[in-house]
């Protein structure tokens, strides 16, 4: 038996999960495998909800998620995948992904597409949010994201106004994509089972544009609102806006008690 097929042979003992044998599990990295195929195929089946031709897998680690990807007609796959281990093994056990695998941090790379691309993955969850923004950066390639997170990050992206996690994230993904909690996914769903929970949202892009001032305005006041909370927004973000402005009742409430339209609309009444 050769080599790949030696590798073949051992995933196929395994194939809901990549196991010490074949090689190390690297929690420096976020790595926790998903093995649980009910889950997976939940995955897949929201995935196919909406048309898509170019796919960016982010964090394929042992293929769990890949196998059945690359058996979507009519797709063009590319993965981003930071340890080179798990890179050499994809590249083993599916040929088809030789010239199709990107050996970077999702966080370095620049679009892998020239026409729009569909993002999804079992995301690395110490750079989760980081994922998110850097979705934000590409917004006007990416129209659906269907990805795992933990299940606090999924949580605060799809919150809204009044929930106690509500926040930076949650405005400002909003602004431009429907944030959707898909279903919550056990710990033991995952080789090595993380601390947390875990959870599937999927955005779609909004169909129409936010009115805002300008994309930076609307930042700079969504981040100063939230940089301190408890406070209401005459104090937190006094220094946007002129004396006047701020008798505005709205300024009597806090940042989470504002909806997005509401953040959006007090962009032209910035200074």
């Amino acid at each position: 038996m050769n080599t790949v097929d030696s590798i073949l042979c051992t995933f196929a003992s395994y194939p809901e999960t990549i196991t010490p044998r074949m090689f190390k599990i690297k929690k420096s990295l976020g790595q926790h495998f998903l093995k649980d195929e009910i889950v997976i195929q939940k995955i897949i089946d929201a995935l196919k909800e909406d048309s898509c031709t170019n796919l960016l897998e982010v964090g394929p680690g042992g293929g769990a998620l890949t196998k059945h990807l690359l058996q979507l007609p009519g797709i063009h796959f590319k993965a981003v995948e930071l340890d080179d281990e798990k890179t050499a093994y994809l590249k083993n056990a599916y040929p088809v992904l030789k010239d199709n695998i990107i050996s970077q941090s999702f966080l370095d790379i620049d679009a892998p597409f020239d026409a729009p691309f569909t993002v999804i993955g079992n995301f690395p969850y110490n750079i989760s949010t980081q994922i998110l923004f850097k979705v934000l950066d590409w917004k006007d390639q990416v129209p659906v994201v269907i990805g795992m997170f933990q299940k606090e990050v999924a949580q605060r992206a799809a919150s809204k106004e009044g929930n106690k996690v509500y926040g930076v994230l949650s405005v400002l993904i909003q602004a431009f994509y429907d944030v959707e909690y898909l279903f919550d996914v056990s710990n033991q769903s995952f080789n090595p089972p993380p601390k947390v929970q875990s959870g599937v949202i999927r955005l779609k892009r909004r169909t129409v544009p936010l009115d805002v001032k300008s994309e930076r305005a609307f930042r700079v006041l969504v981040k100063t609102a939230f940089n301190q909370r408890r406070k209401t927004l005459r104090n937190a973000v006094k220094s946007l806006f002129t004396a006047e402005v701020l008798q505005d009742p709205v300024f009597e409430k806090r940042a989470e008690a504002l909806s997005i339209k509401d953040f959006a609309e007090l962009t032209f009444k910035m200074s």
